[in-house]
């Protein structure tokens, strides 16, 4: 059975879920990131994306995932299509990678952007990497160059954070600079491996 020992790394867009979970695994912690999982997926379903969407989001073999990010966020009916196939791809390809993990009977990460809107797993635990919402919008930006209106359409079509916060087993805060992020990922990985005597 898969997830017995997985805990589900989430966020928002921009509240640095990547570096999160580079320090964690730094620390020694194992995690699946469900984002590479999907891009691996979408390049390798090229002719599906070419049909549905159209030639331009094909650029050299590969998925143009900037011009579709671009178009899902703007066309409901694009980001369900896309969804619908993608999603249940993505799971089946984490549930594979879940069930390698448990054999080592210790609890290792699932880095699951859209966990709590998907509802698709069944993982008890979880982690959320938190930033106050202006930051998170203040930080898009600056990472994307997209404008405020662009940012915060893809920023409010997930879940609001302080409600991913609130339904979170634990808390990783990144509020403040990098040095205070991995003071929180080190005693996270702390408290993981002595509630599991690792």
């Amino acid at each position: 059975m898969a997830f017995k020992y997985a805990i589900a790394l989430t966020g928002g867009i921009a509240t640095g879920k990547s570096t999160v979970a580079s320090l964690l695994g730094l620390g020694g912690l194992r995690v699946i990131d469900a984002d590479a999982i999907a891009h691996k997926l979408l390049d390798q379903h090229t002719a599906w994306v070419e049909t549905t969407f159209g030639a331009e989001y094909v650029k050299n073999g590969r998925v143009d995932r900037a011009a579709l990010g671009k178009l899902v966020f703007a066309d409901t009916g694009a980001k369900t299509a896309l969804e619908a196939f993608l999603h249940p791809k993505i799971r089946e390809a984490i549930e594979a990678e879940s069930e390698r993990q448990d054999r080592f009977a210790f609890p290792y990460l699932i880095d699951i952007p859209l966990f709590f809107e998907t509802g698709a797993y069944d993982i008890r635990d979880c982690v959320v990497v938190y930033t106050p919402k202006q930051l998170q919008l203040e930080r898009f930006m600056k990472r994307n160059g997209f404008s405020e209106e662009e940012s915060l359409r893809r920023i409010e079509s997930q879940m609001d954070i302080e409600e991913k916060k609130r339904r979170a087993t634990w808390v990783i805060d990144n509020s403040g600079n990098l040095k205070h992020l991995q003071k929180e990922c080190e005693h996270f990985v702390e408290m993981i491996k002595a509630k599991y005597h690792y």
